[in-house]
Protein backbone atom coordinates (compact mmCIF):
# COMPACT_ATOMS: atom_id res chain seq x y z
CA UNK A 1 0.00 0.00 0.00
CA UNK A 2 2.73 2.44 0.01
CA UNK A 3 3.54 2.31 -3.58
CA UNK A 4 1.46 5.74 -5.18
CA UNK A 5 0.39 3.32 -7.98
CA UNK A 6 -1.99 1.67 -5.22
CA UNK A 7 -5.43 2.92 -4.97
CA UNK A 8 -8.45 3.09 -2.65
CA UNK A 9 -10.99 0.90 -4.07
CA UNK A 10 -13.63 2.66 -1.52
CA UNK A 11 -13.90 5.62 1.09
CA UNK A 12 -13.83 2.98 3.61
CA UNK A 13 -10.24 1.94 2.72
CA UNK A 14 -9.40 5.71 3.71
CA UNK A 15 -9.70 6.66 7.25
CA UNK A 16 -12.74 8.42 8.36
CA UNK A 17 -13.74 7.53 4.57
CA UNK A 18 -17.66 8.17 5.37
CA UNK A 19 -16.91 11.57 7.18
CA UNK A 20 -14.48 12.22 3.72
CA UNK A 21 -17.33 11.76 1.83
CA UNK A 22 -19.89 14.01 3.32
CA UNK A 23 -17.86 16.81 3.69
CA UNK A 24 -16.83 16.76 -0.04
CA UNK A 25 -20.35 16.13 -0.67
CA UNK A 26 -21.20 18.96 1.00
CA UNK A 27 -18.77 20.88 -0.46
CA UNK A 28 -19.52 20.06 -4.08
CA UNK A 29 -23.45 20.49 -3.50
CA UNK A 30 -23.32 24.12 -4.34
CA UNK A 31 -21.38 23.51 -7.69
CA UNK A 32 -23.61 21.21 -9.01
CA UNK A 33 -26.33 23.43 -10.01
CA UNK A 34 -24.32 25.55 -12.05
CA UNK A 35 -22.54 22.51 -14.07
CA UNK A 36 -24.57 22.51 -16.96
CA UNK A 37 -24.43 19.61 -20.47
CA UNK A 38 -24.61 16.36 -21.40
CA UNK A 39 -21.84 14.52 -20.17
CA UNK A 40 -20.25 14.09 -16.46
CA UNK A 41 -17.05 12.41 -16.35
CA UNK A 42 -16.62 10.78 -12.98
CA UNK A 43 -12.77 9.61 -12.74
CA UNK A 44 -11.90 6.70 -10.02
CA UNK A 45 -13.82 4.19 -7.70
CA UNK A 46 -13.96 7.13 -4.94
CA UNK A 47 -16.10 9.22 -7.80
CA UNK A 48 -18.58 6.76 -8.40
CA UNK A 49 -19.87 7.30 -5.00
CA UNK A 50 -20.36 10.99 -5.27
CA UNK A 51 -23.50 12.53 -4.15
CA UNK A 52 -24.68 14.01 -8.16
CA UNK A 53 -28.10 14.33 -8.21
CA UNK A 54 -28.09 17.94 -7.53
CA UNK A 55 -26.25 17.99 -11.35
CA UNK A 56 -28.00 18.95 -14.16
CA UNK A 57 -26.08 16.42 -16.28
CA UNK A 58 -28.15 12.98 -16.79
CA UNK A 59 -25.82 11.38 -18.17
CA UNK A 60 -22.80 10.46 -16.23
CA UNK A 61 -19.95 8.53 -16.91
CA UNK A 62 -17.96 6.47 -14.10
CA UNK A 63 -14.36 5.22 -15.02
CA UNK A 64 -11.66 3.13 -13.25
CA UNK A 65 -8.76 0.96 -14.04
CA UNK A 66 -10.48 -1.64 -11.70
CA UNK A 67 -13.39 -3.11 -12.26
CA UNK A 68 -16.52 -1.82 -10.57
CA UNK A 69 -17.03 0.93 -12.81
CA UNK A 70 -19.34 1.69 -15.92
CA UNK A 71 -15.78 1.85 -17.97
CA UNK A 72 -12.63 0.20 -17.47
CA UNK A 73 -10.06 2.18 -18.45
CA UNK A 74 -6.69 4.28 -17.47
CA UNK A 75 -7.15 7.54 -15.88
CA UNK A 76 -4.04 9.01 -18.01
CA UNK A 77 -5.08 7.19 -21.34
CA UNK A 78 -8.80 8.03 -21.85
CA UNK A 79 -10.94 6.13 -24.11
CA UNK A 80 -13.27 9.25 -25.68
CA UNK A 81 -13.09 11.59 -28.48
CA UNK A 82 -11.80 15.28 -27.51
CA UNK A 83 -14.14 17.76 -26.31
CA UNK A 84 -16.85 14.34 -25.44
CA UNK A 85 -17.54 15.95 -21.67
CA UNK A 86 -19.16 18.91 -19.86
CA UNK A 87 -17.55 18.74 -16.85
CA UNK A 88 -14.96 16.10 -14.69
CA UNK A 89 -14.81 15.26 -11.24
CA UNK A 90 -11.33 14.45 -9.77
CA UNK A 91 -11.90 13.26 -5.73
CA UNK A 92 -8.92 12.61 -4.28
CA UNK A 93 -7.34 10.94 -7.19
CA UNK A 94 -4.03 12.55 -7.99
CA UNK A 95 -2.29 11.48 -5.23
CA UNK A 96 -2.50 7.79 -5.77
CA UNK A 97 -1.62 8.14 -9.70
CA UNK A 98 2.22 8.02 -10.77
CA UNK A 99 1.35 10.94 -13.50
CA UNK A 100 -0.74 13.35 -12.26
CA UNK A 101 -0.50 15.74 -14.62
CA UNK A 102 -0.95 13.55 -17.42
CA UNK A 103 -3.69 12.69 -16.17
CA UNK A 104 -4.99 16.78 -15.97
CA UNK A 105 -4.05 16.87 -19.66
CA UNK A 106 -6.15 13.71 -20.70
CA UNK A 107 -9.30 15.39 -18.75
CA UNK A 108 -8.43 18.51 -20.73
CA UNK A 109 -8.49 16.92 -24.17
CA UNK A 110 -11.91 15.25 -23.55
CA UNK A 111 -13.36 18.52 -21.82
CA UNK A 112 -15.09 21.49 -24.10
CA UNK A 113 -13.90 24.70 -23.75
CA UNK A 114 -15.99 26.11 -21.13
CA UNK A 115 -16.45 22.90 -19.06
CA UNK A 116 -16.30 22.49 -15.45
CA UNK A 117 -13.09 20.39 -13.58
CA UNK A 118 -13.58 19.76 -10.43
CA UNK A 119 -10.66 18.91 -8.10
CA UNK A 120 -10.46 17.36 -4.71
CA UNK A 121 -7.13 16.40 -3.00
CA UNK A 122 -5.18 16.03 0.60
CA UNK A 123 -3.77 18.96 1.33
CA UNK A 124 0.00 18.59 2.99
CA UNK A 125 -0.25 22.00 4.94
CA UNK A 126 -2.86 20.89 7.39
CA UNK A 127 -3.34 18.90 10.18
CA UNK A 128 -3.16 15.47 8.06
CA UNK A 129 0.52 15.76 7.59
CA UNK A 130 0.94 14.67 11.14
CA UNK A 131 0.55 10.59 9.88
CA UNK A 132 3.34 11.40 6.91
CA UNK A 133 5.65 11.74 10.02
CA UNK A 134 4.11 8.26 12.05
CA UNK A 135 5.53 5.21 10.45
CA UNK A 136 2.13 3.58 11.89
CA UNK A 137 0.23 5.74 9.04
CA UNK A 138 2.88 5.51 6.27
CA UNK A 139 1.60 2.23 4.69
CA UNK A 140 -1.91 3.34 5.02
CA UNK A 141 -4.93 5.90 3.26
CA UNK A 142 -4.41 8.25 2.67
CA UNK A 143 -1.19 8.96 4.17
CA UNK A 144 0.48 5.98 1.45
CA UNK A 145 -0.40 8.39 -1.03
CA UNK A 146 1.61 11.52 -2.34
CA UNK A 147 0.20 14.86 -1.23
CA UNK A 148 0.47 17.71 -3.78
CA UNK A 149 0.33 21.50 -2.35
CA UNK A 150 -2.92 22.98 -4.05
CA UNK A 151 -0.82 26.01 -4.97
CA UNK A 152 1.28 23.44 -7.46
CA UNK A 153 -2.31 21.67 -8.50
CA UNK A 154 -3.22 25.85 -9.68
CA UNK A 155 0.15 25.81 -11.05
CA UNK A 156 -0.80 22.93 -13.61
CA UNK A 157 -4.34 24.03 -14.27
CA UNK A 158 -2.56 27.22 -15.52
CA UNK A 159 -0.67 25.90 -17.79
CA UNK A 160 -3.36 23.97 -19.35
CA UNK A 161 -5.33 27.14 -19.32
CA UNK A 162 -7.75 26.94 -17.07
CA UNK A 163 -9.18 30.09 -14.98
CA UNK A 164 -9.82 29.32 -11.48
CA UNK A 165 -13.42 29.84 -9.77
CA UNK A 166 -12.95 28.72 -6.58
CA UNK A 167 -10.56 27.71 -4.20
CA UNK A 168 -12.08 26.26 -0.97
CA UNK A 169 -10.63 24.19 2.31
CA UNK A 170 -12.51 21.54 3.88
CA UNK A 171 -12.02 19.41 7.29
CA UNK A 172 -9.81 20.42 9.81
CA UNK A 173 -8.35 17.32 11.35
CA UNK A 174 -5.62 15.38 11.36
CA UNK A 175 -7.86 11.87 10.36
CA UNK A 176 -6.29 10.39 13.13
CA UNK A 177 -8.12 9.25 16.36
CA UNK A 178 -11.86 10.49 17.08
CA UNK A 179 -13.16 12.37 14.53
CA UNK A 180 -15.89 15.02 16.11
CA UNK A 181 -18.04 16.99 14.33
CA UNK A 182 -17.38 20.41 15.94
CA UNK A 183 -14.03 20.71 18.15
CA UNK A 184 -12.72 23.88 19.21
CA UNK A 185 -9.57 23.56 18.15
CA UNK A 186 -10.93 22.40 14.86
CA UNK A 187 -13.06 25.96 14.79
CA UNK A 188 -10.34 27.70 16.00
CA UNK A 189 -8.05 26.04 12.93
CA UNK A 190 -10.46 27.45 10.76
CA UNK A 191 -10.84 30.65 11.87
CA UNK A 192 -7.03 31.52 12.04
CA UNK A 193 -5.57 29.47 9.48
CA UNK A 194 -8.38 28.94 7.25
CA UNK A 195 -5.45 27.68 4.29
CA UNK A 196 -4.96 24.37 6.57
CA UNK A 197 -7.76 22.60 5.82
CA UNK A 198 -7.42 18.90 5.12
CA UNK A 199 -9.11 18.80 2.21
CA UNK A 200 -8.85 21.23 -0.84
CA UNK A 201 -11.42 22.00 -3.17
CA UNK A 202 -10.80 23.65 -6.60
CA UNK A 203 -13.33 24.63 -9.18
CA UNK A 204 -11.89 25.53 -12.21
CA UNK A 205 -13.01 26.00 -16.14
CA UNK A 206 -11.34 25.42 -19.24
CA UNK A 207 -11.00 28.85 -21.16
CA UNK A 208 -9.46 28.26 -24.35
CA UNK A 209 -7.68 31.57 -26.09
CA UNK A 210 -6.90 32.30 -29.67
CA UNK A 211 -3.67 31.07 -31.51
CA UNK A 212 -3.19 34.50 -33.16
CA UNK A 213 -3.98 37.80 -31.23
CA UNK A 214 -6.59 39.58 -32.19
CA UNK A 215 -4.87 43.31 -33.18
CA UNK A 216 -6.81 46.38 -32.88
CA UNK A 217 -8.64 47.94 -35.61
CA UNK A 218 -6.00 51.17 -36.76
CA UNK A 219 -7.92 54.64 -36.94
CA UNK A 220 -7.40 56.17 -40.19
CA UNK A 221 -7.00 60.05 -39.75
CA UNK A 222 -8.21 62.23 -41.53
CA UNK A 223 -6.04 64.59 -43.11
CA UNK A 224 -6.47 68.27 -42.82
CA UNK A 225 -6.65 70.48 -45.71
CA UNK A 226 -5.73 74.20 -44.98
CA UNK A 227 -5.27 76.80 -47.53
CA UNK A 228 -1.48 77.66 -48.57
CA UNK A 229 -0.62 81.25 -48.56
CA UNK A 230 0.61 82.41 -51.74
CA UNK A 231 3.96 83.12 -52.25
CA UNK A 232 4.77 86.96 -52.98
CA UNK A 233 6.08 87.11 -56.78
CA UNK A 234 9.58 89.25 -57.42
CA UNK A 235 9.15 91.33 -60.41
CA UNK A 236 10.95 90.55 -63.72
CA UNK A 237 13.70 92.54 -64.88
Amino acid sequence: MSSVNSRPFSWQDLSHGDALLAHIDRALLPWWPKVFGYHLLKLGHLARDLDTSACRINHQVSLAQEPGCGVLASCSDLPFAYGAFDAAVLPCLLEFEADPYRILREVDRVLISGGYLLIVGFNPMSPLFIGKMLPKHQRQYPWCGHFYLPSRVKDWLNLLGYQLVADERVLYHSLIGQLKSHSLWQEGLKSWLPSAGSLYVLIARKIDYPLTPIRQKQVVKRRQWGTVTSAGRLPRK
